[in-house]
Order: structure tokens, then C-alpha cells, then sequence
């Protein structure tokens, strides 16, 4: 039987490439975005399999009534793809309240707010899949990527936790981690200060990257969109799935790290019980 998605941030990127691997899966697709027209040719090429909706995920109201109407509408929702996201670079000194805030609501309350409207509806059905569109950044962190790197730390870790909850339901939960991919998401971002010269060497660098990078990116979103299906249909998801050598070698290194500091400190962190 065919599958039933949501997927946000349908329109280009990696939502684009959801979409069309679960078209040609045989799948049918609720593809949201800000802009539903920005779906037509998509719903044009397949009219009985792509539904658009417009949603912004930032707007709790909308997230609710959107997912009743596409469970009243299908009957089921198997899989969402918490997919909608954009970038930000700046340094964690330069990001404003205002800045990081909005970030925050774009990757962390407005999946938490789809997860939660779509739950009752798996729950129910004791099946079901959530697809969480983290990144590299969900594992460690580089000079100017705080921000949204914080973001992404964050929706890995409410993600870790709602696998535990989920998996006796017979819900999977999918945690995504790409590396640099060629999507729109280096031109879809905020840009904060650049005017304190002390981080210019670090910030610098990553800003230079983001502004010029687009484009050259040696990811291709449809393998990996492939490698979530492939995911998704095997007889055990794996809680993560890093995508990218990029991404692969550079979660490696900061676990690597993570692991030397440990064994470093081991017995000056042990040492901190009350005395017998």
C-alpha cells in the first residue's frame, strides 16, 4: 500500500528531493511550503500523487489545521519530513535575541508542533515515521555556524528522546545529517554583523564560504533522498543517518575529540563524590 508524506519545505532542496523519490516510490505527497505556487509544476507533472498546502511551519495555528485536514483528506499520515529550514552564519557575539530566536522557531518549535499534531494520528495506528532534517552541524559545531548549529543540537536531542518514547508504538524516528549538499540553503540565510575584526580570521572564513559556495557543493540531494528511503525501508531505521563524506569524516573527528577530552579528564571527573 502506498504511503501518505508531509513533507515541509517541499519546494526546492532537499524537500524537492523527498518529494520526487516518494513519487516515484509510488507514494503520495502533502509537499508544504510558505508558497504553494512554488509546487505547480510538481503537482502539474503529478496531479493524483502531489497535493501542495501552504504552510509556515513558524505558525502554530496553521501546523494544526493543516495536518487535520491531511489526515481527513488521506485517512493516514506515515510519514512527515521535518524538512523546512534555512541557514545563518555570524558570530555568536554578533547574533542578535531577535536572530537566534527566529532560527529557533523555524528548526526546533515548528517540528516539535508538527510532531506533536501528527503523533495522535500514528499513535493510533501504531505505525508511522518522522524524518528530522538536522545537519553535520546537529553533532558539532564550526566558527559562525552557532546559531544555527545550537538549532540543530537542539532538534537532535528532543529527536533522541522522542525515539525512545516512539519506537514501542511502532514509530521510527529518523535523524538526517548532511554535510554540504547542493540545494538552495547557502543563499536562503541570514547574515549577522561583520564589523569586529577580531573574528575575521574565523567567522571570516565561513562567511566567505556561505556567501560564494552555492552551487559547488559536491552533494547531490537526489542520492540523498535515496539513502532516506533506503533508510526508512530497512527492517531497522537507524536513529541517525550522517550524509556526505564531509559530513561522515568531520562527525568522526568531533567524536574523536569528544572521546580524547573524556579520557583526558576521566579521573579529575570522577573525583568530584562526597568523601566517604
Amino acid at each position: 500500500m502506498s504511503k501518505v508524506w508531509l513533507i515541509t519545505g517541499a519546494n526546492s532542496g532537499f524537500g524537492r528531493a523527498f518529494t520526487e523519490a516518494a513519487v516515484a516510490a509510488g507514494d503520495v505527497v502533502v509537499a508544504a511550503a510558505r508558497r504553494a505556487g512554488t509546487l505547480d509544476d510538481l503537482v502539474a507533472a503529478h496531479p493524483d500523487q502531489v497535493h501542495a498546502v501552504t504552510l509556515d511551519v513558524t505558525d502554530l495555528a496553521a501546523v494544526d489545521r493543516v495536518v487535520a485536514e491531511v489526515a481527513e483528506r488521506h485517512g493516514r499520515i506515515d510519514v512527515l519530513v521535518n524538512n523546512a529550514g534555512r541557514t545563518h552564519v555570524g558570530s555568536v557575539e554578533e547574533t542578535t535575541d531577535e536572530e537566534l530566536r527566529s532560527l529557533f522557531d523555524v528548526h526546533v518549535f515548528g517540528p516539535a508542533a508538527l510532531t506533536r499534531a501528527v503523533l495522535p494520528h500514528m499513535r493510533a495506528r501504531r505505525s508511522g515515521a518522522i524524518v528530522q532534517v538536522s545537519s553535520m552541524g546537529g553533532q558539532m559545531s564550526l566558527p559562525g555556524f552557532g546559531a544555527y548549529s545550537a538549532t540543530k543540537f537542539a532538534l537532535e536531542g528532543l529527536s533522541e528522546a522522542l525515539a525512545t518514547e516512539v519506537r514501542p508504538l511502532g514509530i521510527d524516528v529518523l535523524v538526517v545529517e548532511p554535510g554540504a549538499f547542493r540545494t538552495s540553503l547557502l543563499g536562503s540565510g541570514g547574515v549577522s554583523g561583520g564589523g569586529i575584526e577580531d573574528y575575521a580570521a574565523t567567522v571570516g572564513a565561513t562567511r566567505a564560504y556561505v556567501e560564494t559556495g552555492g552551487g559547488t557543493e559536491e552533494g547531490d540531494p537526489a542520492k540523498a533522498a535515496a539513502a532516506v528511503l533506503a533508510a526508512l525501508n530497512a527492517d531497522e531505521t537507524p536513529l541517525r543517518l550522517a550524509l556526505g563524506s564531509d559530513s561522515i569524516d568531520a562527525i568522526h573527528a568531533h567524536l574523536d575529540q569528544v572521546r580524547a577530552d573524556l579520557n583526558a579528564w576521566d579521573k579529575v571527573g570522577r573525583d568530584t563524590r562526597f568523601d566517604a
